[in-house]
């Protein structure tokens, strides 16, 4: 999930080789050229961070500042959607590697052959809930280390179910009924925002995750080999026709809608359900703190649906610095910490994935996540991640709202996937 920066605190442009990068206020930025003096060090953080991120920054560097105060941390963030694997890349050709990235877990697979990423200690390794540890792993060795998670699927709002005597849907036959009820009662069924390509691509890979990647755990790998295509899988019409069924019931201008906007709408109750993540979570109760919300998965054409999880921040570790002993310092303090580890699942609304906090969920949703934890009904969004990755599913999304608007048609847009699967093995 990948958003526009800039909510919490006021920002501000650093021009750096020609990119615009964002720059937290309230951080330290100093010199690089301080890292001269012996007894001081300086350690260069890239992170690309999404709609809660934003201020987190500063929460990390007090943390370190009060544990070593002869290190600083000279942050560079970004959109990771839009602008991080750029810079990830064009680092790596320069051979200016940062000392520490923070992407998500999909990153891993996705920078870990270039070799320019260090494999994790197990001492810090052994601070995340093993079941976690998979998504951050290649070639059976550990790359990255994930501080906390989003939940994805349907957000709603518990009042208006109530007031309409509505039950949570388990089916798509469910689900129309509920939105059949709502839509005499006046009340719009579905929150949308399609302004952002991001939005449309984490829309369809949360219905692909319950009607693709459920019933083959590897049709990504194999649509990248040839083995399965888009114009032949009955299973990714069932996506395309997901994706139509919501923009027919969502406000009419969805595609001047973007995530700001559509979390307000729906904290003011102008929508009964919401397909997206628990990152929306801020702002809904920001905009309205007494709203009670509850979530549950998008039904899927089996019935068997199960809630999304996905590790958000991700620790990865530069190959070359020549501060490696320091950067595991600095992880440590940041994965020991349980009081900071509280205050960003507080802070971000997600889940923390450190063996401390086992069981400590998004607070407002935090009810039916641990319902459908007990019910083993959670699955992990980075194997559908890794194998359709953010550069193919973006240039996808570009071409899904095309078809969305009527400017192309569906077997255009097949075509479009089948022809640029060699995205997938070039990533």
């Amino acid at each position: 999930m990948v958003s526009v920066l800039g909510r919490v605190c006021t920002t501000f442009f650093l021009c750096i080789t020609g990119v615009s990068l964002f720059v937290s206020c309230g951080v330290k930025i100093r010199n690089p050229d301080l890292s001269s003096i012996p007894e001081h060090t300086i350690l260069t953080v890239l992170a690309g961070q999404s709609t809660s991120d934003p201020g987190i920054e500063e929460f990390f560097t007090e943390a370190i500042g009060e544990k070593m105060d002869n290190v600083d941390l000279y942050w560079e963030r970004m959109d990771w959607g839009e602008q991080f694997k750029i810079q990830m890349l064009s680092r790596f050709a320069a051979g200016e590697i940062p000392d520490i990235m923070i992407g998500k877990a999909q990153d891993v697979s996705t920078y870990a052959p270039s070799g320019n990423l260090a494999v994790i200690q197990d001492e810090l390794v052994d601070f995340i809930r093993p079941e976690i540890i998979p998504s951050v792993s290649f070639s059976e060795k550990v790359y990255g280390i994930p501080y906390n998670a989003f939940y994805q699927g349907v957000l709603y709002n518990k009042e208006l179910f109530s007031t309409y005597n509505m039950k949570i849907p388990e089916t798509l036959e469910e689900l129309n009924t509920a939105i059949e009820q709502f839509k005499k009662a006046g009340v719009v069924p579905f929150a949308a925002h399609f302004e952002e390509n991001w939005s449309t691509a984490n829309v369809f890979m949360q219905l692909a995750i319950g009607e693709v990647f459920s019933r083959n755990e590897n049709w990504g790998a194999e649509f990248g080999s040839g083995k399965q295509s888009f114009r032949d899988s009955r299973d990714i019409e069932l996506c395309l026709d997901g994706l139509e069924f919501i923009k027919e019931f969502t406000w009419g201008d969805p595609y001047s809608v973007n995530l700001f906007e559509s979390d307000q709408r729906f904290a003011n109750s102008k929508a009964a359900m919401y397909l997206t993540g628990t990152w929306s979570l801020q702002n809904i109760e920001a905009l309205n703190p007494g709203l009670q919300i509850g979530i549950f998965p998008y039904p899927n054409s089996t019935g068997d649906a199960k809630l999304i999880i996905e590790p958000n921040l991700t620790f990865m570790k530069s190959a070359y610095s020549d501060n490696s002993d320091t950067i595991d310092e600095v992880l440590k303090i940041l994965l020991e910490d349980e009081e900071l580890a509280v205050h960003i699942s507080d802070y971000t609304q997600t889940s923390t994935v450190l063996k401390s906090q086992p069981h400590r969920y998004p607070q407002l949703v935090a009810e039916d996540i641990t319902l459908y934890e007990e019910d083993n009904l959670i699955v992990d969004a980075t194997g559908g991640n890794t194998q359709l990755p953010w550069s193919f599913q973006d240039a996808l999304a570009k071409e899904t709202l095309k078809w969305m608007r009527g400017e192309i048609n569906r077997d255009v847009l097949l075509d479009f996937a089948d022809s640029n699967r060699m995205m997938i093995m070039q990533n």
